[in-house]
């Protein structure tokens, strides 16, 4: 959608994590992203792939997740008092779905306020 539909150069955002548990370079750390409107400029845009309305994530999946988050803070690229937001906290949608959501809120920095 991001290519083909809105014929950007690059996906919005700046890492996928697949179901096999690697982190994909999108946009990266240094590039904004295009994931969430308004929030851009000041957050990173991780999106897992697959649909999480009901499935449950892959173990290996969520824990590529905390070790990327992990990642950026050690090297500086995510500040140390971040906010875990869902991006249905900033736009109007479903995801990342209703299991991943919930997976999330009880990760730590998880934040119910943007």
């Amino acid at each position: 959608m991001h290519i083909e539909g809105n014929k950007w150069n690059d996906i919005g955002y700046n890492f996928l994590i697949g179901g096999d548990g690697l982190v994909y370079v999108g946009r990266g750390w240094d590039t904004e992203g295009a994931h969430a409107f308004e929030f851009n400029r000041k957050s990173i845009g991780i999106s897992f792939i697959g649909t999480f309305n009901k499935e449950i994530p892959p173990r290996r999946q969520v824990h590529a997740l905390e070790k990327l988050i992990e990642l950026g803070v050690k090297n500086e690229k995510i500040s140390r008092n971040y906010k875990l937001l869902g991006h249905r906290q900033v736009s109007e949608t479903l995801s990342p779905g209703d299991v991943l959501f919930g997976i999330i809120k009880a990760m730590d920095h998880w934040s119910e306020k943007p």
